[in-house]
């Protein structure tokens, strides 16, 4: 008898579909358990009316309490007002929260949002930003954009990523509530949003949550009131592109080994078929079998930038 290992159907590559399956062998890809536990009903018409409108609103997904525990944990974390006109001048805002707290998890790997991305992007698709934005009285409305509008690909075409806004407070008309425009997702690249037929204040209580497409032109409100009102914002792209925040240099293989199995995938510790994010043609996991270098720290905390001063890079 041939002692000499068989190949593996996947070994032998004969055609470019054959490129397109998963060719891990210690670190197949996990599949995701929200489809699971969300009723598909729910799903489909979750889907049904954003690529009918271009964004959803789901309230009261998170408890009071849920939302104090992320405000006590948020509110050290926020830098200083004035970065410039976009970020806001009176709006604080913190990064990288995965690497910073554990609060956060729950929302970037919330049931709901995972079965819905399931449905619109490839498998393994990545976190592509996650921060904390605290509009202050005074804010003025933000310019009106899309989240994907950086990927140079003409429109109309399909959304490249995806986003949620979670009310940690309520949200409303006056206090800086998103403001979105139904359908806009749909327009092509002469189309702004001057010519939009209508737009709309994101209202909604604390605990609840606003999903929109990364081809959705929309922008932060105006803060007229005399509260400021906290928001955390998960953003999540296809595999096959270049996220907004670099998680892989950004956190720690220490916070990446503690966090959840859909997590570490979103975090980049996956592999988009054939080998898109390999580590030395290696599935990045295997990073994580290996003790870090005596070199390698987690990201050094920096202090809030003072008012009007840029944040240093951490």
């Amino acid at each position: 008898m041939n002692s000499a290992r068989s190949p593996r159907a996947v070994d032998v590559i004969h055609t470019l579909d054959d490129l397109r399956v998963d060719l891990a062998r210690r670190h197949p890809a996990t599949a995701n358990t929200s489809l699971r536990v969300i009723d598909p009903a729910v799903v489909a018409a979750d889907l049904a009316a954003v690529e009918r409108d271009g964004y959803i609103i789901w309230e009261n997904l998170l408890t009071a309490e849920e939302c104090e525990r992320l405000r006590v944990a948020i509110a050290p974390l926020l830098g200083r007002t004035g970065r410039n006109t976009f970020e806001g001048q009176r709006t604080r805002r913190a990064y990288n929260l995965l690497e910073k707290t554990r609060a956060c998890d729950g929302v970037v790997e919330h049931p709901r949002v995972l079965a819905l991305l399931d449905k619109l992007f490839l498998p393994n698709y990545l976190l592509s930003q996650l921060q904390a934005i605290e509009i202050h009285p005074g804010e003025r409305a933000q310019m009106l954009h899309h989240d994907d509008g950086f990927y140079p690909l003409p429109r109309p075409r399909p959304p490249l990523s995806a986003a949620t806004m979670w009310a940690i407070d309520p949200f409303t008309e006056s206090n800086g509530g998103t403001v979105v425009l139904p359908g806009s997702h749909q327009w092509g690249s002469g189309r702004g949003p001057e010519e939009a037929d209508t737009r709309l204040a994101v209202r909604m209580p604390a605990g609840s949550c606003a999903f929109y497409l990364g081809t959705l032109w929309h922008g932060g409100g105006a803060n007229r009131s005399a509260g400021s009102r906290l928001g955390v914002t998960a953003q999540y792209c296809e595999p096959w592109l270049r996220p907004q925040e670099a998680y892989t240099l950004a956190t720690s293989r220490e916070t990446v080994r503690t966090v959840s199995e859909d997590i570490r995938r979103m975090l980049g510790y996956s592999i988009h078929p054939p080998f898109m994010g390999a580590v030395d043609g290696m599935h990045p996991k295997r990073l994580l079998d290996r003790a870090e270098p005596a070199a390698a720290t987690a990201p050094r905390a920096v202090s809030p930038p003072q008012d009007g001063a840029a944040e240093r890079p951490v």
